[in-house]
């Protein structure tokens, strides 16, 4: 008998902090598997701002609400322990959306084997969801050109510091805003940013102005907060606003004002909201870019690991504070 402990969520979240009274602890048998199916034992989840979306109530977002009384949703990697389907053999790796759970039983469908030679951690760090999302935002969104210039919020964070990498690989000036000066000092020192803006800084116009002598081309926004408005007054014309994340807003009820869209029409700027449901059938085709910046070592990646199931929900509020220092990760 295999037992499967699950944490379920139970209530919507108020603006604030992440508490354990909206979830629920639940140790169920795991069933027996049926033709089709097989087993995945989990060993690592991801920890990612949209969970904060997934949690709310709202029904017009790009996914639809994790549903009271279900597990709360997550993506994740772990092995094939029993196998009822013939294209999954016990010991293939895979990754997908498997939820706050240790077991997870599937029928194949949204999950991914992976072949390439990396372990748990720097799969979920690299090539699992911050990597696609970087991947898909920089190239199908924001479309960079060798010599333009890009910013990059929340760069020290799992997505942001995969695209500023990938810009740089791609032979653009980057620019990386973060929350600390050891985040500075790591993008530019570490990941090859050109350079780093600490937004809890002071003169942060004249900053942007220093650093982006030339303007804008890309902007890759992952956060959100005062530095937005700055950063939009020095777009140059055609440029590109790619938005992944605006985490200084999921916690407030109402969102900050957004900045003027003068600029918009003077500069003819182009701006994208995207989120990865909508291209989770491009997973191969992104992999296939992805995977030679990462085998030519030209990704570097760093993890913060919590330890076991129930420190997901204090991990989640490290968004908030911003004291995580890289890709969140649950080890199972």
């Amino acid at each position: 008998m295999i037992l499967n402990k699950a944490i379920h969520l139970t209530a919507r979240p108020s603006a604030g902090p992440i508490t354990n009274e909206i979830f629920e602890v639940v140790e169920k048998q795991v069933p027996t598997i049926e033709q089709g199916q097989f087993l995945v034992k989990q060993s690592h989840m991801s920890l990612d701002p949209a969970m904060f979306g997934w949690m709310s109530p709202d029904t017009e977002s790009y996914i639809p609400p994790v549903a009271l009384g279900d597990v709360m949703r997550s993506s994740g990697i772990g092995e094939v322990v029993e196998s009822n389907n013939p294209d999954f053999n016990v010991g293939d790796r895979v990754m997908g959306m498997m939820g706050w759970q240790q077991y997870f039983i599937s029928t194949g469908a949204g999950l991914n084997k992976v072949q390439a030679p990396l372990s748990d951690e720097a799969v979920l760090s690299v090539v699992a969801l911050p990597g696609l999302t970087a991947t898909q935002g920089l190239f199908n969104v924001g479309k960079p050109k060798k010599g333009e210039t890009l910013i990059v919020t929340g760069a020290a964070g799992s997505v942001g510091s995969i695209v500023g990498q990938l810009a740089k690989a791609e032979g653009l000036r980057v620019i990386g805003v973060v929350g600390s000066d050891e985040k500075a000092n790591w993008i530019v020192n570490e990941l090859g940013f050109d350079a780093a803006i600490n937004y809890k800084s002071a003169d942060l116009a004249s900053q942007l102005a220093q650093k982006a002598p030339d303007g804008i081309d890309v902007y890759f926004e992952n956060t959100g907060g005062d530095i937005q408005p700055l950063i939009f007054e020095r777009m140059n014309a055609h440029a590109r606003v790619v938005v992944c994340g605006l985490i200084a807003d999921y916690a407030k009820e109402t969102p900050t004002a957004g900045p003027s869209w003068l600029n918009v029409i003077k500069k003819r700027i182009t701006i994208q909201g995207f989120t990865m449901p909508d291209h989770f059938h491009q997973v191969p085709e992104l992999l296939a870019k992805l995977t030679p910046y990462v085998m030519a070592d030209k990704i570097k990646y760093r993890a913060h690991v919590l330890n076991g199931l129930e420190s997901a929900v204090d991990g989640l509020n490290l968004f908030f504070s911003g004291e995580n220092k890289g890709k969140l990760i649950v080890k199972l």
